[in-house]
C-alpha cells in the first residue's frame, strides 16, 4: 500500500476513472532530488558509450510495448489509437536519437593565436534536471527531454501532467528495464504542480528545467528561474499559420493542413491554427478541405475514430467559447463532422469561413479541431498578418513554386517552417520556436547541448614541447 494520497485519472471520452496515482507533495518531490542528486554522481562517470546502450535498449522495448503503450494513451488522452501508435514510435527514435548522440559529444583542442597555450574545450552534463511535460504528447514530451539529459550524463526528476501521468510511469519502468539505475530518472505524480517545482527551482541541487506547455505559465517559470540563474529550456505556445498561395497543388495543400491541423485533435503547440488561402483558390480550399472535415470520424480510439475527445471539460468549454465568439463576430460554420452519442468531451472538427482578418479567433491558441480560415490577396498584407503574432513556433507554406514557398517561409517569423507538408517534429531536427514560443531547442545536437555546459582548460605548453 501507498502512504500517499491518490488522484484518479480519467478517460476523456468516457469519463470512466482507469486507475489512480500518488499525490505527491513538496516533501516527495525533494525526497526525489535526494536520489537523483546521489545517483548523478556515478551516471555522470559512466562511459558515454554505456549510456547509449541503455538508451538504445529503451528505444526497443519501447517498440516491443508499442501496442500496449498506445493503447494506454489512448485511455488516459484520449486520442484514436492512430495518433497514439504514432506518439509511440516517434517518441522512441528520441531513444534512439540520443544513443547515437551520446557517443558524439564533441569538443575542440587547439593552439592559442599567442602561441605558447593549448585550450581543450569539452562539454560536461550540467547535473540534475527538472522535466516538466503536458497532457497532449505524453510519451514523447518525455523522451524529448529524458533522451538527451541522459545521453549528457544527467539525472532527471520529472513531472507529467495530473492528466496523463501513466505514460510517464510506463517509461520508467522501460528504463529502468533498460538498465538505467535508480535514482537517475525520478517521477513524481502530483494535483500541486506549483508547489513541486517551486520545490525543485528551489534547490540548488537542480541544474536544469526544461519545460513544455503554455507561454502563461512558462513566463512565470522563468521568473522563478531567474532568482537562481538557473538552466532554462523554455517549449511554450504557438498560434502557427498556414499559407495556400494561388498556384498551390490544392492535393496537397488540403491533405497537409488536414495534417496540421487535426492531427492530435489540434492540441498540439504546433497545430494549424489561421490558415490563410488566396482569394483565387479560396472557394475551391474551403469546399475541399470541408469535405475531409466532414468525413473525420469523432469517437472513442477503441472503436476505430479518427478524432478523439478534448482532454477536459474546461477545455471543451473554452473552445465552444472561442467558436461562439468567432461567429458572433462574422465568422460562418461551413462544414463540420459529426458528433457521437457518447459521455466524453467531445468537440466536433469545425471549418470556419469568412473570418475577418482581426477577427479574436486569430490570435489565441485554439487548442482543439477547429480551422479558420482566412482569405488575402496580396504578399506583403500576408506576411503583416501571418507576422502579428506575440508566438512564433511553427508555420506552414504550400506553394506550387518551391523557391516562393521558401521565399515566403524565410520571412515568417516561426522557429520551424513546413513547406508543401503539414508536419516538422522530427527527433533529428532542432525543435523549438522565437518570440514568446520559447527559449532553446529539442532534437538534433541542439538538445544534448541544453544538458551541457562548456568547460575550457587552458594549458601552459612548455617551449620543449613546441
Amino acid at each position: 500500500m501507498t502512504d500517499f494520497p491518490t488522484f484518479p485519472i480519467e478517460n476523456p471520452a468516457t469519463l470512466e476513472v482507469i486507475d489512480r496515482v500518488p499525490d505527491h507533495g513538496v516533501d516527495e518531490a525533494r525526497a526525489a532530488v535526494d536520489r537523483a542528486a546521489v545517483a548523478f554522481q556515478a551516471w555522470s562517470r559512466t562511459s558515454s558509450r554505456h549510456r547509449s546502450e541503455v538508451l538504445r535498449r529503451a528505444h526497443e522495448l519501447m517498440l516491443r510495448d508499442k501496442v500496449e503503450l498506445a493503447e494506454l494513451i489512448s485511455a488516459e488522452n484520449g486520442k484514436s489509437l492512430v495518433d497514439a501508435a504514432g506518439e509511440v514510435g516517434y517518441a522512441a527514435e528520441f531513444f534512439r536519437w540520443f544513443s547515437e548522440e551520446a557517443v558524439r559529444p564533441g569538443g575542440e583542442y587547439g593552439e592559442a593565436p599567442a602561441g605558447g597555450v593549448r585550450n581543450f574545450v569539452s562539454h560536461r552534463p550540467v547535473g540534475v534536471a527538472a522535466l516538466v511535460t503536458p497532457w497532449n504528447f505524453p510519451a514523447a514530451m518525455a523522451t524529448r527531454k529524458i533522451g538527451p539529459a541522459l545521453a549528457a550524463g544527467c539525472t532527471v526528476v520529472l513531472k507529467p501532467a495530473a492528466e496523463t501521468p501513466l505514460t510517464a510511469l510506463a517509461l520508467a519502468r522501460i528504463l529502468t528495464e533498460a538498465g538505467v539505475p535508480d535514482g537517475v530518472v525520478e517521477v513524481v505524480t502530483t494535483t500541486d504542480a506549483a508547489s513541486v517545482v517551486s520545490a525543485w527551482l528551489s534547490d540548488p541541487r537542480v541544474r536544469k528545467i526544461s519545460f513544455t506547455g503554455s507561454t502563461g505559465v512558462g513566463r512565470a517559470l522563468l521568473h522563478q528561474a531567474a532568482d537562481r540563474i538557473l538552466n532554462t529550456s523554455m517549449e511554450l505556445g504557438g498560434n502557427a499559420p498556414v499559407v495556400v498561395t494561388e498556384d498551390a497543388d490544392l492535393d496537397v495543400a488540403v491533405a497537409g493542413t488536414m495534417v496540421a491541423k487535426f492531427r492530435n485533435g489540434g492540441q498540439a503547440c504546433t497545430a494549424a491554427n489561421r490558415i490563410y488561402v488566396h482569394s483565387d483558390v479560396a472557394f475551391d480550399f474551403l469546399a475541399r478541405l470541408g469535405d475531409e472535415v466532414e468525413k473525420l470520424t469523432v469517437g472513442l480510439a477503441s472503436d476505430g475514430a479518427t478524432i478523439g475527445p478534448l482532454i477536459t471539460a474546461g477545455a471543451l468549454h473554452r473552445v465552444t467559447e472561442v467558436v461562439d465568439l468567432a461567429v458572433r463576430e462574422g465568422a460562418r460554420i461551413s462544414h463540420q463532422a459529426q458528433l457521437p452519442d457518447a459521455a466524453g468531451y467531445f468537440f466536433p472538427p469545425t471549418v470556419l469561413a469568412d473570418v475577418a482578418p482581426d477577427a479574436t479567433i486569430l490570435r489565441e491558441e485554439i487548442f482543439g479541431p477547429v480551422a479558420p480560415v482566412v482569405v488575402w490577396h496580396g504578399e506583403e498584407e500576408l506576411l503583416e498578418l501571418v507576422n502579428d503574432t506575440e508566438y512564433g513556433l511553427a508555420a506552414y507554406v504550400f506553394a506550387g513554386e518551391l523557391g516562393r514557398a521558401v521565399r515566403l517561409g524565410e520571412r515568417i517569423d516561426a522557429g520551424m517552417i513546413g513547406i508543401n507538408r503539414g508536419l516538422v517534429s522530427d527527433p533529428s531536427a532542432p525543435f523549438g520556436g522565437v518570440k514568446q514560443s520559447g527559449l532553446g531547442r529539442e532534437g538534433a545536437r541542439d538538445g544534448l547541448r541544453e544538458f551541457q555546459e562548456t568547460q575550457y582548460v587552458s594549458v601552459d605548453w612548455p617551449a620543449s614541447l613546441r
